[in-house]
């Protein structure tokens, strides 16, 4: 498996080079060429797209027999997922925005290759079961299953993938019983299956506020490791490069790397359980984090992965049947959740204090009101139904008077 990893990067590289080489030469007109810095020769009747570097498979086998050891459709996987990152920044999205450019992969970079099929005569995975997964062209190996296969599920695709700790294969499902997000139905009585409802406010000093005063403390997993972390860099810079003793330290700071990133996900995971077992509506900001990354706190929103938690909490939402809402943070710190008033704090400043109404009370939990009713207004509730769901009056919990 190593093989193949190492034998399809160099053919994703190449395959890589025939687009930046058409791309060159078709760029400009040909009594405009720069002698000096434009290539000359041929220009190639057809863009290298697919569908023409798919039908060169059998010329690169002829021309490299190694290649033929690998399943053909694992080979046609890793030009498809070139193609998808060349399209990804060539054509833009709807919002207009492109992703960035392709680029070559060095050694070690590719770490996963795909299967498109499982289970039938002719797929590279001719079956995975009873503990046994069996590859062709390579053969059958011994697999964990962490959980066994669900009964009706449709196998769709297999990726296997190499991380420090070992080997991983990923297996895709498809079922026609998934549940898909449903909507908040009030009645023509201004009824709502939903009978508890929260705002959640996500910070740095603590990781999330919600609107009823609960918080949970900012955990800083790299923060902690960070010290060790540095150390191991050390060591592998004072060794020489591409030596097994290098080789040996990039390993096991891989390692370091892959045992914070399950930590902060199994963190996330608890937290989001946390919160659908008490809430029939999540409400939470749909934050632009690549900005916020700009700024001089960059090292601690990558460290608490907001955007990773708000896919996870979506994610276990809808599995467990919860309404999941995102809403513009416009204006959710500034506005007093009472009387509406604009309050402006800078980051310091920890506790609101409203002029108008004489409201003090934690500045991250008058976001996460705030937030709440947003949410509210979103899916067609008002005031009104917050005091039914919660009991109390828009005074006592701080929300504006209807």
């Amino acid at each position: 498996m190593d093989t193949w990893l190492e034998m399809m990067r160099r053919h994703f590289n190449y395959a890589l080079g025939q687009r930046y080489d058409w791309l060159r030469r078709t760029r400009c007109q040909i009594d405009r060429c720069s002698l000096t810095r434009e290539p000359i020769g041929d220009i190639p009747d057809k863009f290298p797209g697919y569908n023409l570097q798919a039908a060169e498979l059998k010329t690169t086998k002829e021309l490299f027999p190694a290649y033929k050891e690998i399943h053909a459709e694992v080979q046609q996987q890793n030009l498809k997922r070139l193609d998808k990152a060349w399209d990804r920044w060539i054509k833009p999205d709807k919002s207009g925005k492109r992703a960035g450019r392709p680029k070559f992969k060095k050694k070690g970079q590719m770490r996963s290759f795909t299967f498109p099929r499982i289970n039938c005569p002719k797929a590279g995975i001719n079956r995975i079961e009873a503990g046994v997964l069996t590859l062709s062209k390579i053969g059958s190996m011994p697999v964990t299953m962490h959980r066994p296969l669900p009964d009706g599920f449709e196998l769709k695709t297999a990726t296997i993938v190499k991380k420090p700790d070992g080997w991983y294969i990923a297996v895709s499902l498809e079922d026609d019983s998934v549940p898909t997000p449903k909507p908040v139905d009030v009645s023509e009585a201004g009824r709502s299956p939903i009978k508890s409802a929260v705002g959640v406010d996500l910070g740095l000093k603590s990781f999330l506020v919600t609107s009823n005063g609960e918080s949970v403390d900012v955990q800083q997993h790299y923060r902690k490791t960070q010290k060790h972390l540095a150390r191991q860099q050390k060591r592998l810079a004072n060794k020489e490069p591409g030596s097994v003793n290098a080789l040996k330290q990039k390993e096991k700071i891989s390692r370091i790397h892959q045992r914070i990133g399950r930590k902060r996900e199994i963190f996330h995971l608890q937290i989001a359980h946390q919160l659908v077992k008490k809430y029939d509506l999540i409400v939470v900001e749909d934050l632009n984090i690549k900005g916020l990354a700009k700024t001089r706190l960059a090292k601690s929103i990558y460290d608490v992965a907001w955007g990773k938690f708000l896919t996870v909490m979506e994610a276990v939402a809808l599995r467990s049947g919860v309404h999941f809402v995102k809403v513009s943070p416009h204006n959710t710190t500034v506005n007093c959740s009472s009387c509406g008033t604009k309050v402006p704090k800078t980051l310091s400043v920890r506790v609101h204090e409203c002029p108008r109404c004489n409201l003090e009370m934690d500045r991250d939990e008058n976001a996460a009101i705030n937030i709440l009713y947003k949410g509210l207004t979103a899916v067609g509730l008002t005031v009104a139904a917050y005091r039914r769901l919660s009991g109390c009056t828009p005074d006592e919990v701080g929300m504006p008077k209807a």
